[in-house]
């Protein structure tokens, strides 16, 4: 066989092994992922109100 043809049966061969794989990849969460992602949004829920004290502290001092 042609070296640069079997390169490139082989190039797509590997192509469609992934292409494949991503399709068979389901988008179903499990529990930990869940509770990472709250854990995510509780973070952020604290920072923002965090950040929100910090600006009611700066105009207390200003006035």
């Amino acid at each position: 066989m042609n070296t640069p043809l079997a390169k490139k049966l082989a190039m797509a061969l590997l192509m469609a092994l992934m292409a494949g794989g991503l399709l068979a990849c389901d988008n179903n969460q499990g529990p930990a992922e869940e509770a990472g992602e709250s854990i995510d949004e509780s973070t952020q829920s604290v920072g923002e109100s965090i950040e929100e004290l910090g600006e009611d502290i700066e105009e207390a001092a200003e006035n």
